[in-house]
């Protein structure tokens, strides 16, 4: 899913401590507030009650906010190689063949119907919970409540708490408010509005069930990618060898991202692959696609070392989470599932 980059403030030190001095009178005072703002949206006094009483500030979830990479904005970028070694390892693309052939007549269908291929789907899902093995055990309602209150980011996980809470409000069971640190959920670890606006049922049973249902989490992943505007039967890049004579300077882009600024500072300008042929990249696998189609280089383990050619779809992926890493691994996955 996307994050922006986070900056440094003193409102972690402080609001972490204001709940530890006070015990959890800040953040009752806090939660008090929420219940207010999700009465005047519709969620129902029950439901606020039964997802709202006892939970208390985890500081656990906290600490784990502030350790994300993308919140040390001047820290350097390391290498993708070991990343690589780690997320698109042999284990990894074992089980995700064999639960490739598992779901296949599934995934096959969703592919037919949307565009988004088979091997995309399984990707997200081995890299989001491992293909189903790990969800996380972390109350939702309790871990996006301590975001908000910690402070550094309230807008977002308040609208995220208050999503979880209309789900409650609108029957989703106890055992699926329970998700990753940062309230991500089921399956697939959609975030809760992520949930209320595209999960979608896959199996007809009426309910989009991400926690239980493969069919439901494949047929949710698909429609966010759709959502995100996943063009049909275009490749989300593919590795390449850059020329010893390559004018980076000519090429670097220009634009300032208005998300994710680092992710896409990387990137070149776009170039159509006729162009890129020209300066003399030579493709890894022999691939190339139509010389019109328009890519990006990246090159995450600098000069001189495997670089990408990058298309519109693979800006799909870094909307699902946005961090060059896990959408290179993502792809890079994808591709040995079907190999």
């Amino acid at each position: 899913m996307s994050s922006a980059a986070l900056g440094a403030t003193l409102l972690l030190s402080s609001a972490a401590g204001n709940a530890q001095s006070t015990g959890n009178s800040g953040f009752d005072a806090y939660l008090h507030e929420v219940r207010a703002k999700a009465l005047a949206q519709g969620v129902s006094q029950q439901s606020l009650d039964k997802a709202l009483s006892g939970i208390r500030y985890n500081d656990r979830v906290v600490e784990l906010d502030r350790g994300q990479p993308e919140g040390k904005p001047n820290a350097p970028i390391p290498n993708f190689a070991p990343y690589k070694r780690r997320h698109v390892d042999a284990a990894r693309i074992s089980r995700g063949r064999a639960k490739y052939r598992e779901l296949r007549p599934l995934v096959e269908r969703i592919e037919r119907e949307t565009g988004v291929p088979e091997e995309i789907m399984l990707a997200i899902y081995g890299h989001e919970t491992n293909y189903g093995s790990y969800t996380g055990n972390f109350n939702a309602p309790e871990a996006l409540a301590s975001l908000a209150y910690e402070g550094r980011r309230r807008d977002l996980f308040e609208a995220e708490l208050i999503a979880v809470l209309k789900m409650i409000d609108r029957g989703v069971p106890q055992y699926a408010i329970t998700g990753s640190w940062a309230g991500a959920l089921g399956k697939p670890q959609f975030l809760p509005s992520v949930y209320l606006r595209l999960a979608k049922d896959g199996d007809g049973d009426g309910y989009a069930d991400i926690w239980n249902s493969e069919a439901d989490a494949m047929a949710s992943i698909a429609n966010y990618f759709v959502n995100a505007g996943w063009r049909r039967g275009q490749k989300w890049g593919f590795a390449v060898n850059t020329p010893n004579n390559l004018d980076r300077q000519a090429i670097a882009s220009k634009t300032v991202s208005p998300r994710c600024e680092r992710v896409f500072a990387r990137h070149s300008q776009w170039r159509k692959i006729s162009e890129w042929k020209k300066m003399g990249m030579e493709s890894q696998n022999g691939y190339w696609p139509n010389d019109d189609e328009m890519a990006v280089l990246l090159e995450p383990d600098g000069q001189g070392q495997t670089a990408y050619l990058l298309t519109g779809n693979y800006r799909v992926i870094l909307d699902y989470n946005c961090s060059n890493f896990y959408a290179l691994s993502v792809g890079l996955l994808a591709d040995e599932l079907v190999n």
